[in-house]
């Protein structure tokens, strides 16, 4: 078992893995669609087991689109806008929050969020505040988190909970040929169809990474450009993308300066709310789920 700090989860990112990699079978009593649920404590019991974190904060997107990424990149994740900007979701999906939020309250698992603020945002700002942090995560701008002098490392669930990987420089520069203070720069020229970002048309992953190796940031990059160092197509594509380039470090750096107050995040023996996470493990079906939790629980809190 190893001994972690603080354990950040990346909440929506793991119930939407739990959602579509788990049966729709799994229900309430209700008839009530419980996958999204169960994954998650699933998740949940075996990042405790594992990591025994100290402290654990389950992070939440108060705002999954925040208003000032959008004022600086129009086209960022709107193609995930239903209306109103609402996000689309299944709704067998949706229905689950509400009951997510629920049993972690039950549990006495923090949820913290921020207004106009993402996930990502809120792992940012507490992870900057200690040693030994690891942030469990789908998503690949996590990584810019990585600090191998403060022992901070991302649990990257990209092939699945069971075989995560646990990302440093090493893993890093070995993936992608960049470090993790060089993985937003690496980042914005890639872009990310998935958030949409374009990036810069005709630089994939491989021309970024050469790029931002050899002349170390962006804005070096640039003036590379804008001296002759580069090749003629290669210039005029990060002309054509200058629009884009100018804002996009900002959207993709997450913040680490969030006024989130003073949270107490410590792991607890097990469920703040015995009764309350009792009752709903019977009304959602949670059965093993909500067993493996209360037993990661007291093993994490019990000496060794």
């Amino acid at each position: 078992m190893q001994k972690t700090g603080l354990l950040l989860l990346d909440t929506a990112s793991l119930y939407f893995r739990a959602f579509f990699g788990l049966p729709s079978s799994l229900r309430a009593s209700d008839g009530t669609p419980v996958n999204a649920v169960r994954g998650l404590l699933d998740f949940a019991a075996r990042f405790i087991t594992d990591y025994s974190p100290q402290q654990l904060a389950c992070c939440w997107d108060d705002a999954w689109r925040p208003a000032w990424r959008v004022a600086l990149i129009r086209s960022y994740k709107a193609h995930r806008v239903a209306h109103d900007d609402i996000e689309i979701v299944p709704e067998e999906l949706q229905v689950q929050v509400p009951l997510i939020r629920a049993v972690l309250a039950a549990a006495g698992l923090p949820v913290i969020g921020a207004p106009d603020a993402e996930a990502d945002d809120v792992i940012g700002t507490l992870s900057s505040t200690g040693q030994g942090v690891r942030i469990v995560t789908g998503d690949r701008d996590l990584f810019q988190l990585v600090d191998d002098d403060r022992d901070c490392r991302v649990l990257y669930v990209g092939r699945g909970v069971a075989q995560h990987e646990v990302v440093d420089d090493a893993w890093l520069q070995a993936k992608y040929g960049v470090p993790a203070r060089s993985y937003v720069d690496f980042a914005v020229l890639r872009g990310d169809p998935s958030d949409g970002l374009p990036g810069v048309a005709g630089v994939g992953e491989k021309t970024a990474a050469k790029l931002v190796a050899q002349y170390g940031s962006l804005e070096k990059i640039l003036a590379a450009a804008q001296s002759g160092q580069l090749s003629p197509t290669l210039s005029q594509r990060l002309a054509a993308a200058i629009d884009y380039l100018g804002p996009a470090g900002e959207v993709v750096a997450v913040r680490r300066d969030l006024p989130l107050g003073s949270p107490d995040l410590t792991l607890p023996p097990g469920p703040a709310d015995p009764d309350a996470f009792a009752r709903l493990s019977a009304e959602l079906n949670l059965g093993s789920s909500a067993e493996r939790l209360v037993n990661a629980l007291a093993a994490a809190s019990s000496p060794s």
